[in-house]
């Protein structure tokens, strides 16, 4: 469903305003297979030679996917493999309107996470174990010496195991994404891990975000007058359930994983929330942070009416553009991409909206329509600002 409302987009909003000079890669699973997933690292190095890429939510198949669409193998996740080529880390942020207020009312100003997007349990080897058994950590060195640790005697029942692991520059460049987005976006970041426990795994994120932060960002974060913080997740949590947002919350691979749905939920909607994956050399491809509406897409293809909701992929349009407006001095693409997000936001508080936000929306004179409409009252709006 959201190729159809990609191509809305783009005939609507994006083609009668600007002169779009774009270079396409089709990562619908079709062409995806017929390319043995090539295409996609294509469009990763694409993105890194041009320094800014906009993407379509996309499909990570599923034994049910692969015999529907007769795929040769069950092809990888494009995200996981553009984050790999592109070194990224994910920003994820709630777009705000009036009408939907979040379930937390302190929260006044948007709440950024910044998702460490390698390693941790996504790389993870897990095993079961049987009584009796003894389980021990073991790393050989290139010259074939053994370090051991043990990690649980299993004498008395069966359990299980997991190793994960991370790489030091990774982490690394996590961490210079993260400023360098803090810097570019002019928001306090808050890091959190839980090291108190994790002397040496979490701890090792602490160090290197504390070194990086001291030798490389702390005169940049004083001139701009935006402060890094460190505390544990724990309290963490308690800190961001407290505030008025306003912030970029730094986190691990998983915690970023749960705590991205978190904010999001809590704040409204998932359909509401921005996606951006940001290399350490400023690199920036947006996306929607949601997936493909796989129910209202075979709704569209029965010919039956669909009220999608198609904001977040419309700011993925309205970031890259900015972004490339920002990169290249031209002051014309910024402000269309300012006023496509006014004129989204706009139309929705002016009461026209899709059928999961009527459902949230507390506005009392509020319309619900069907995809194409939204769009169409969104493209309304925006030809008013001109």
């Amino acid at each position: 469903m959201t190729r159809v409302i990609w191509q809305m987009i783009k005939d609507k909003l994006i083609l009668p305003f600007v002169d779009l000079k774009s270079e396409y890669y089709d990562l619908g699973l079709e062409n995806r297979n017929a390319t043995d997933d090539k295409v996609t690292s294509d469009s990763a190095m694409a993105t890194k030679k041009y320094g800014v890429a906009v993407k379509c939510a996309t499909i990570t198949p599923n034994a049910q996917r692969v015999d529907e669409y007769k795929l040769k193998e069950m092809w990888k996740s494009p995200n996981g493999t553009i984050r790999a080529i592109l070194d990224g880390t994910v920003f994820r942020a709630p777009i705000l309107v009036k009408g939907i207020t979040p379930y937390l009312p302190t929260w006044k100003k948007p709440i950024c996470i910044a998702r460490h997007a390698y390693g941790d349990v996504y790389k993870n080897t897990e095993m079961k174990v049987k009584k009796g058994s003894k389980a021990e950590l073991c790393v050989t060195d290139e010259n074939g010496n053994e370090n051991r640790e043990l990690i649980f005697d299993f004498k008395n029942s069966d359990g299980i195991i997991q190793g994960i692991h991370n790489l030091e520059n990774s982490i690394s460049s996590f961490a210079r994404a993260c400023f360098n987005y803090a810097l570019d976006q002019k928001l306090d970041i808050w890091f959190s891990t839980k090291d108190t426990i994790s002397k040496k795994y979490d701890h090792t994120f602490k160090d290197i975000f504390a070194e990086i932060f001291e030798n490389e960002y702390k005169e940049k974060f004083e001139q701009a007058g935006i402060e890094y913080f460190y505390t544990l997740i724990d309290d963490a949590v308690a800190r961001v359930i407290r505030s008025n947002g306003g912030f970029i919350w730094a986190c691990k691979n998983y915690d970023g994983d749960v705590m991205s749905d978190m904010i999001a939920t809590a704040f409204g909607s998932l359909a509401m929330m921005t996606s951006v994956l940001v290399s350490p050399d400023g690199i920036y491809e947006y996306e929607a942070a949601h997936g493909t509406v796989q129910r209202h897409y075979y709704k569209h293809l029965k010919g039956e009416e669909t009220s999608t909701n198609s904001v977040a992929t419309i700011f993925a349009w309205s970031g890259a553009l900015r972004k490339r407006g920002e990169l290249d001095g031209i002051k014309e693409l910024q402000k269309f991409a300012d006023n496509l997000e006014k004129a989204t936001i706009d139309t929705i508080e002016s009461g026209i909206m899709t059928g999961d936000l009527y459902l949230l929306s507390s506005l009392e004179n509020k319309k619900k329509v069907n995809t194409e409409d939204f769009l169409t009252a969104v493209s309304n709006k925006l030809k008013e600002l001109y």
